[in-house]
């Protein structure tokens, strides 16, 4: 055979191959590319969305912990206001409870001292009575005396 002819039965060996190849193989790994690049599209949305998402979710998360926060501030201060009001409650009520004590401490002092002043009355009337009886023993009339003392007891 001569080169001639080879040449041309390859170029028609080489033609079929590329038309079994064009028409059998070509369209199922076209497919398959064609597969494989919808899906990497749809992984490629998918990230967009998803990371669109997680950024709504990220602001939020940012609202959420500045509202949280901002509660627990004005929690915080109404619980500390609440706590100057306990203390400045237990304040006054000490300052009442103290002056009532002081109160019934000089009342109590006061009726001690009338008792006291009428407990010494009443020795010195008795002093007196038995100094004047001592010295007028003999004097026979003692109811006067009596009354003498009586009023003597009330002078003091």
């Amino acid at each position: 055979m001569s080169i001639n002819g080879t040449l041309v039965a390859q170029a028609i060996v080489f033609a079929l191959l590329v038309l079994f190849t064009m028409k059998l193989v070509w369209p199922p790994i076209a497919a398959a590319l064609d597969e494989r690049a919808s899906k990497i599209a749809d992984g490629l949305a998918a990230a967009d969305k998803a990371k669109s998402e997680l950024s709504s979710a990220n602001k939020r998360v940012e609202a959420e912990l500045v509202k949280s926060r901002t509660e627990t501030a004005a929690r915080l201060a109404d619980a500390e206001r609440r706590g100057q009001t306990i203390v400045e409650e237990a304040k006054v009520k000490a300052v009442e409870e103290g002056n009532k004590i002081i109160a019934a401490a000089k009342a109590e002092a006061e009726q001690q001292t009338i008792k006291a002043r009428e407990v010494l009355r009443e020795q010195v009337a008795a002093l007196a009575v038995k100094g004047a009886e001592q010295i007028l023993r003999k004097e026979v009339n003692a109811g006067v005396h009596a009354e003498l003392l009586g009023r003597l007891k009330t002078e003091l």
